[in-house]
């Protein structure tokens, strides 16, 4: 009787597929395998063994064509935890086992059957009990051909798959699992574990730290589940709470887990971590090259590490016995994921703590209001760090209005007088600067004086950024580029205007303005190429550079103590985003540009130039005063029925034909007037904010309930809405507790 198994497979379709297993095969849910699928072949995992077939004829099942694992790679946790992540963010559970696992081929592993105690004594008692020109079983052959050769590769006992499942089923063999050496190196390479060295003496805790390290450790003793918002202000210590308890679980034979939002932040992260434990460290990142992000997974799976540092996508760590869960900067919106599937980093990482019973901290100085609001209402614990290290004193802040400055001078400068003055002092005293404008590029875009027009993207309804080193216009959004025309494209006169600024062009007038000074820029141009943005920071900070220009990169988790002036261009550039969380990421965007200033001995200022003064996210920004901010912007989420009292989801629909998926939102938008729950409200459709984005026609729906279960009806009912409709170019993304409506 032939058996049969559900895969999931890495295709945009909600279920898994049924295949049947050859006979003499074994597989188990967790396990990949190789199947055929259309023309194509795919590597699945297999969710159930053994299922039933349901209204399928046998003879319209594809075989297993190879199964890649003999034991599972994908534990039942895992299994568990991508469920609730398609479930949760309505993504099918194929593509969140792809993000999960490392399904290509850079995990091809070696495997080799040995003999167990018990094969030992099987083949040996046979030895001694069969006569000379007895025959022997085929069983004990094959246990005395293992054996002469001290094991044997799989891969040549194909011919003998059923005997040696009957062999393994009896505990008479075990595969060793280790990847190809045609892959990796057996031991990973020092640039994933870090340099270590010596490790400097642990610094006395404050009173502060110590509270908090006890109500953590509190907390981790009970062995039960618990979400801690560890709330400090930038330079309070974080990190040496972080490393005590990660050391707490290490004495409780727990693994840690510790996620960073930027892989800049890795290497600073890694080098410390790994001068207090070690070589128990192990990374992961998107930066690392698929060979070294197998060998590190297959480290961690193998007990090689018991700690974890990388960006969002270590929350899938296989880690085993998993105790701590620490989030550093929880707030950072790039710890959600914008490309399918579409899962938030953070409360992946709360889901995975609570299957495990583990204990999740959540670290930042600028909490988002949904974090504080849950510590507020007693769902998490939390714990407050309200001094820095060494009672260093916050750095002072100066608003400047640009408004006054123009008004003044007649100058339409985008360095104020004031922040001129101060980068000459520093520079006077050997002391360091950053700069900070949330826009890269020379000019942000190029204007017609004739006809008004600005040029476009050819696949996005956005203007290209003027990169004047490259000598090309750059889409920020699809990647085109082209070189700068001579004349308008529009109406061919040579009347062209750079309009506004960006880093590059930052970086070019200060370099005008101190020619004496060394000037270094950090953002996603100079930052291409592996281990550029970690030398640009290395030169920062062995003072080989004096003033460090940059993108919201240089904002967090840089701890330089001779920086001393803080300046911020523009301050004002995020307000402007159509985007309801637009003042929650101005306000943290200044507070930790703000915190880089005066770690050191010497008192820090941050001067922060704005054509907006008076707003409430910049006001509380330059008093450092999170509470102020939080009140004033949680009574806004309330009145205007955004998180955190209300669940939301962006409902794209998206075409290359306009005219499809105008029709199609059109279709949805009907059916949407028929979803009525208490507490719902859906706005739209309009156009997203960005009309048309690689080569794509956009228009979206936002909807809001008051219970998450009412939320999950109406995205449930959209998905299988369209699933009947016939757009072949059209199509929906769902977008659950979406970070950006852009």
């Amino acid at each position: 009787m032939p058996e049969y198994c559900e895969v999931a497979l890495p295709v945009p379709l909600d279920h898994p597929f049924t295949y049947s297993v050859p006979q003499g095969m074994e597989v188990q849910p967790g396990v990949r395998v190789l199947v055929p699928f259309g023309p194509r072949k795919l590597i699945g995992v297999v969710l159930q063994s053994k299922v039933t077939l349901k209204g399928l004829a046998p003879g319209a099942i594809k075989p297993i064509q190879r199964a890649l694992d003999d034991d599972p790679v994908a534990s039942e946790e895992f299994l568990r935890l991508s469920r609730w992540i398609a479930e949760y963010y309505l993504v099918p559970q194929g593509e969140v086992l792809a993000a999960m696992l490392p399904l290509q081929s850079a995990v091809r592993q070696k495997a080799r059957v040995v003999l167990t105690d018990a094969g030992m004594q099987v083949q040996s008692a046979s030895a001694e009990t069969t006569g000379p020109g007895q025959p022997e079983s085929s069983e004990v052959k094959l246990l005395r051909r293992i054996a002469k050769r001290g094991g044997l590769r799989r891969e040549s006992l194909r011919d003998a798959a059923a005997l040696l499942s009957k062999l393994k089923r009896r505990g008479w063999v075990r595969i060793e699992l280790s990847l190809a050496t045609r892959e990796t190196d057996a031991a990973p390479p020092d640039s994933l574990v870090g340099t270590g060295g010596s490790c400097p003496a642990p610094p006395q805790l404050s009173r502060e730290q110590s509270l908090a390290l006890a109500g953590i450790r509190g907390k981790m003793a009970t062995g039960e589940f618990g979400v801690i918002l560890l709330h400090g202000v930038t330079g309070s210590g974080k990190t040496e709470v972080y490393m005590r308890t990660i050391e707490y679980a290490l004495e409780r034979r727990r693994s840690a887990l510790m996620l960073v939002p930027e892989i800049n932040l890795t290497p600073a992260m890694t080098n410390l971590f790994t001068g207090r434990f070690g070589a128990r460290v192990a990374v992961l990142h998107s930066g690392l090259g698929q060979h070294e992000r197998a060998a590190q997974w297959h480290r961690i799976r193998q007990g090689g590490a018991d700690i974890v540092i990388g960006t969002r996508s270590a929350v899938f760590a296989p880690l085993d016995r998993p105790g701590l869960v620490i989030v550093d900067e929880e707030h950072d919106s790039s710890y959600k994921q914008e490309e399918a599937p579409r899962y938030h980093g953070r409360d992946v990482a709360i889901v995975r703590a609570q299957q495990a019973r583990a204990t999740v901290v959540l670290g930042s100085a600028t909490p988002a209001i949904e974090t504080r609001y849950h510590a507020e209402t007693g769902k998490y614990q939390l714990l407050e760090l309200e001094a820095r290290v060494a009672e260093r004193p916050l750095a002072e802040t100066e608003i400047v209005d640009m408004r006054q400055e123009f008004a003044e001078t007649g100058r339409q400068s985008f360095l104020s007088r004031r922040l001129v003055e101060e980068i000459s002092v520093r520079l006077s005293q050997h002391e360091q600067v950053l700069i900070l404008l949330n826009r890269r590029g020379y000019s942000t875009f190029v204007l017609c004086r004739s006809c008004g027009k600005t040029i476009e993207c050819e696949n996005c309804s956005i203007a290209l950024t003027h990169h004047r080193r490259m000598g090309r216009l750059l889409c920020h959004y699809c990647g085109f580029a082209r070189p700068v025309p001579p004349v308008c494209p529009a109406c061919s006169r040579d009347h062209l205007y750079f309009m506004g600024e960006g880093s590059e062009r930052v970086e070019e007038t200060i370099a005008r303005h101190f020619p004496g000074g060394r000037i270094g820029r950090l953002d996603r141009d100079t930052a291409r190429g592996r281990g550029r943005a970690e030398a640009i920071l290395a030169a920062f900070q062995q003072h080989e550079l004096d003033i460090l220009v940059g993108t919201q990169m240089i904002a967090k988790g840089h701890d330089i103590h001779k920086v001393t002036l803080v300046g911020v261009i523009s301050a004002d550039i995020g307000l402007a985003r159509p985007d309801f969380r637009a003042a929650e990421r101005t306000f943290q965007l200044l507070t930790q540009v703000a915190g880089r200033a005066g770690r050191g001995e010497r008192l820090g200022e941050v001067i922060i130039q704005t054509y907006y003064p008076d707003h409430y996210a910049i006001r509380a920004a330059a008093a450092q005063n999170y509470e102020q901010f939080y009140r004033q912007e949680l009574r806004f989420r309330e009145i205007m029925h955004y998180p955190p009292f209300s669940a939301i989801a962006n409902v794209l629909v998206k075409s290359t034909s306009a005219e499809n998926a105008l029709k199609l939102t059109g279709r949805l938008g009907r059916h949407l007037e028929g979803q009525h729950a208490a507490g719902l409200r859906i706005l739209g459709p309009a156009a997203a904010p960005i009309p048309r984005l690689k080569k794509s026609y956009r228009y979206h729906f936002l909807i809001k309930a008051a219970q998450r279960s009412s939320l999950r009806k109406v995205l449930a009912s959209c998905r299988e809405f369209t699933a009947r409709e016939k757009f072949p170019t059209a199509s929906l993304i769902i977008d659950v507790d979406p970070q950006t409506l852009v």
